[in-house]
């Protein structure tokens, strides 16, 4: 990994240097665009709308839009503002974990000591760890000042960005408001459904099914040419979505448990032969 960032956590008057990489990486298969009449590569040029010219990107200056007036912001001037020269993660508050919110994460990022000594990094990781809570903090990258959440993950420090307050919308729907009546069996049934499913999560238990098969499919065209035979490739689809017949929700509870237990199983007769 490339480090992206370097600076520093703040913390009262202990200075912690780090080095900020990213967590996380996209696996997506590299696709690009071409027209479909000839094959031929579809490509997106900067171009001026006064002269005409395709315009290089350290020739490119920001512009804010505003009615009757353009205001042109230059690399140096977005450069000039205090929060862009901060190279600091400053500590804000210490928060219980639960009260930070899932749906206000964004962006995750590993913090590596950046000095000699990582006495000051195994302090705050020690610090997180013994008050069981996370740091609020803020701090800027790539000419934005965020909010972040710092927490202990394994033996480093993770930075996760958060949404700022506006930028999170606000769950309003009337069909919420009406007056809906579960019945205690529904409850119970629904309940033992859930217990059908429990389990301990492992991430690498699940794989992104739709890049296996584009890749597939790739390597496919790839060995057989552009008339490739998807039937042949995947298997014949099975158009039969159901019965067409509209079911209870009652009923609905009670097939899906059933048939959870039947799918578990082999699973559980394969457990005991390996013990």
């Amino acid at each position: 990994m490339r480090s992206i960032w370097r600076g520093a956590i703040t913390f009262g008057l202990v200075n912690v240097p780090v080095k900020l990489y990213s967590a996380t990486e996209d696996h997506d298969v590299a696709l690009h665009q071409v027209h479909n009449a000839d094959g031929g590569r579809i490509r997106y040029q900067r171009r001026c709308e006064i002269c005409g010219r395709v315009v290089e990107y350290q020739d490119i200056d920001k512009a804010y839009d505003a009615g009757d007036r353009t205001v042109v912001l230059t690399a140096e001037d977005l450069k000039s503002l205090p929060s862009e020269k901060s190279r600091e993660i400053d500590v804000v508050e210490f928060v219980p974990a639960d009260q930070v919110d899932a749906i206000r994460l964004d962006r995750s990022y590993y913090l590596e000591p950046d000095a000699t000594s990582p006495r000051s990094y195994v302090l705050m990781r020690k610090v997180l760890e013994d008050t069981d809570r996370v740091a609020i903090v803020q701090f800027t990258l790539r000419q934005k000042t965020r909010l972040g959440v710092l927490r202990v993950h394994g033996k480093v420090l993770l930075l996760q960005s958060l949404l700022w307050d506006d930028e999170v919308r606000e769950a309003s729907f009337p069909s919420l408001d009406a007056d809906v009546r579960i019945q205690k069996r529904e409850v119970d049934m629904a309940t033992s459904l859930v217990r059908s499913f429990e389990s301990d999560f492992s991430p690498a238990d699940f794989t992104d099914e739709y890049q296996v098969q584009l890749q597939k499919l790739v390597d496919a065209k790839l060995e057989q040419g552009e008339s490739v035979d998807t039937e042949a490739t995947f298997g014949a689809k099975d158009d039969d979505e159901g019965d067409g017949q509209v079911i209870d929700l009652m009923e609905a509870l009670k097939r899906s448990v059933e048939a959870n237990r039947a799918k578990a199983k082999p699973e559980t007769a394969k457990k005991r032969k390996r013990a």
